[in-house]
């Protein structure tokens, strides 16, 4: 399981929110090229960039620090929010962006997913956000009441190619990952799927890469602010989610 060190991006600075509220928000830095680069240097193997304006707004505001991100690091950058049109995830991919997540645009406009997936095959991951299963749009302001599992199984037949699945109700309060929801999944999808949401300790991290259905295990882990608080380093993450002891 790799691990995905998260840089959230609100007026250009890294943040992080608690439950997806935008009025619980602490700011982590203002220089999230600098933050990137210290996550690479630390072995991260991947980088998982949001533009939380975008995802509000649908305005690609933090476009150019995405770009400036990818710029300044060789390990693969998967990068979403405010992604709801071709053009939005063809500027991302052109700006070097190893895989697009597509979230709100790809819940309302599944077709968006399949044209997305046969113009850049393997570069199109769905992201699904999702309040005690119920899935969340527009930074997770807005109620879908549509459940995660039919929601996920119809994107991936979409041809996403790999899915990101957040449980908002976790997120950013380090109280644990959504275990049995990530076992429930890996029992239904035959794609890569991420988790995110509540890892709080290096044992939560091994807790998920653990984790296995029918052989299949999970093939990623979101970070964002239990590194950022210094619960544990990147190396360490990076160790636990490989299964290996502290």
């Amino acid at each position: 399981m790799d691990l995905y060190p998260a840089i959230d991006l609100r007026d250009g600075r890294c943040v992080r929110l608690a439950q997806g509220d935008f009025g619980r928000e602490t700011v982590y830095g203002a220089d999230p090229v600098a933050r990137a680069k210290a996550f690479e240097a630390s072995g991260a193997p991947w980088l998982h960039v949001v533009d939380l304006d975008a995802a509000r707004s649908g305005a690609g505001a933090n476009r150019s620090v995405v770009a400036d991100i990818v710029r300044a690091v060789s390990v693969p950058v998967q990068a979403g929010g405010g992604v709801r049109s071709m053009q939005d995830a063809a500027e991302l991919i052109e700006a070097g962006v190893a895989r697009v997540v597509v979230g709100t645009a790809a819940v309302l406009q599944p077709g968006l997913v399949s044209e997305m997936a046969q113009r850049w095959p393997g570069r199109v991951a769905v992201g699904v956000d999702h309040f005690e299963g119920e899935v969340r749009l527009k930074g997770w302001e807005e109620r879908s009441g549509h459940r995660v599992e039919q929601v996920v199984a119809g994107l991936v037949d979409a041809g996403a190619a790999a899915v990101v699945v957040t449980e908002i109700s976790r997120d950013g309060l380090m109280v644990g990952p959504d275990l049995a929801g990530y076992r429930a999944l890996l029992g239904d999808v035959q794609v890569p799927v991420i988790a995110s949401g509540g890892v709080g300790s290096l044992d939560d991290l091994r807790k998920l890469a653990w984790l296995s259905v029918g052989g299949r295990h999970l093939a990623g882990a979101i970070v964002g602010r239990a590194v950022y608080e210094g619960r544990f380093s990147v190396a360490d993450a990076v160790a636990a989610c490989r299964g290996m002891p502290r």
